[in-house]
């Protein structure tokens, strides 16, 4: 992953988007439904935002699908999502391979079930050689203990801890840094997701709940970004 700053300009699509999929217990609650119902609504949101990405261009999409502080909520919600992220990634994966879809898992996995473990590896190894678009999903995740383990890979291997060498242990070690992050839900902060790899990402937060956000939202947060000037750190030349 490279951090390098390209020359002042106004940017076209996004290589990489990042989306923090906030908002699915609200719309369920707005609706008088258990939050189950938002969270396989949400599901049907990913599954729309995949397909846009793909047609704007975007090289890789990551999604914030349960962060390690998402363990705190109730078991029952966990659980549920759980079986949820199983059911969707058996049902889904050969679909994804066929369109060419290539699955990554960024995280800490080791307090999944062997199960879900096995799925996810399933996954990975059936689209591990496909080239339209990279998604990589941010599950049992953290920016900081992303960080961290990095730090302590470092240390383990008696290298230098430096920014290039930490940037090589990330879990999104080979990826390029994300140039837009989408937040939906109406909260406006990054929720110790990839705290290392947004250090220049254009953030766009919106109000719409994940379950409404489709393709037509997805597109107007690009127009939004190619509207930008990326200046990483520097000023304009006419300044």
């Amino acid at each position: 992953m490279s951090q390098s700053s390209p020359a002042l300009s106004k940017p076209s699509s996004p290589r990489h988007v990042a989306v923090i999929m906030d908002g699915n217990g609200r719309w369920a609650k707005q609706r008088l439904q258990p939050r189950a119902m938002g969270h396989r609504a949400g599901v049907k949101s990913a599954r729309k935002i995949v397909r846009a990405a793909h047609a704007s261009g975007v090289e890789v999409l990551t999604l914030f699908a349960f962060s390690q502080e998402n363990w705190r909520r109730p078991q029952e919600e966990v659980s549920l999502l759980m079986q949820l992220f199983v059911k969707t990634l058996s049902r889904e994966v050969d679909s994804m391979h066929k369109n060419g879809v290539c699955i990554r898992f960024i995280g800490d996995h080791r307090d999944f079930s062997p199960n879900l473990r096995d799925e996810m590896a399933r996954a990975e190894q059936l689209t591990l050689h496909n080239t339209k678009l990279k998604l990589v999903v941010a599950v049992g995740y953290g920016g900081q203990w992303d960080i961290a383990q990095a730090a302590q890979r470092l240390v383990t291997l008696g290298r230098e801890i430096n920014a290039e060498n930490i940037e090589e242990c990330l879990d999104t070690a080979g990826l390029p840094a994300p140039d837009l992050m989408i937040r939906t839900g109406g909260e406006q902060r990054i929720s110790n997701f990839l705290l290392w790899q947004l250090a220049y990402t254009e953030l766009f937060f919106t109000d719409t709940l994940w379950p409404d956000f489709g393709e037509s939202e997805f597109r107007s947060a690009i127009t939004w970004f190619k509207g930008r000037e990326r200046r990483f750190g520097r000023v304009p030349e006419a300044a």
